[in-house]
């Protein structure tokens, strides 16, 4: 979907009035985000800008932002390159497996029914590569290509 697209949907769903006043634009700006760029009257929006932004300090940390602004977190999706069906089982243990590594991260963490900066950080970084390496088989079972499944190496954080 295109910038101007969602953009479109979000502007219909609420009031282009009130989204001109809350921001201090003038209206016509807001209608011309929700265009194509190469109509002539779209204006290049927000999304646009954000993504070149990104891809010119290639810097995930704005996309962060955004996300923890917006509730949630930014989870990169893994480069996947997994060579053959076969590789389904192994890629769902390797799931199975990190879920575990990461439990026992945590298990370690509290121990002592306490957790320092440093564990929490340790179990930020597991959870992240749990959430990639989940993302990767699900992307895969969406499209229906467990060609693009291979077991990646084993991770690399320590607790």
């Amino acid at each position: 979907m295109q910038s101007y697209e969602i953009l479109r949907e979000v502007i219909q769903k609420g009031n282009a009035k009130e989204i001109a006043a809350e921001m201090g634009l003038s209206l016509s700006l807001i209608y011309k985000w929700a265009e194509p760029a190469e109509v002539g009257s779209g204006a290049a929006n927000p999304l646009d800008r954000i993504e070149a932004l990104v891809r010119c300090t290639n810097d995930p940390a704005i996309v962060q932002w955004i996300c923890e602004r917006a509730g949630g977190f930014f989870i990169k999706n893994p480069k996947i390159n997994w060579p053959h069906p076969l590789f389904l089982m192994p890629a769902t243990n390797q799931i199975v497996q990190e879920f575990a590594d990461l439990l026992a991260v945590v298990a370690s963490a509290a121990f002592d029914n306490s957790i320092s900066k440093q564990e929490a950080k340790v179990i930020r970084a597991r959870w992240e590569e749990l959430k990639s390496a989940t993302e990767g088989f699900v992307h895969c079972c969406e499209e229906g290509n467990f060609n693009a499944l291979k077991k990646e190496p084993a991770h690399s954080i320590k607790a």
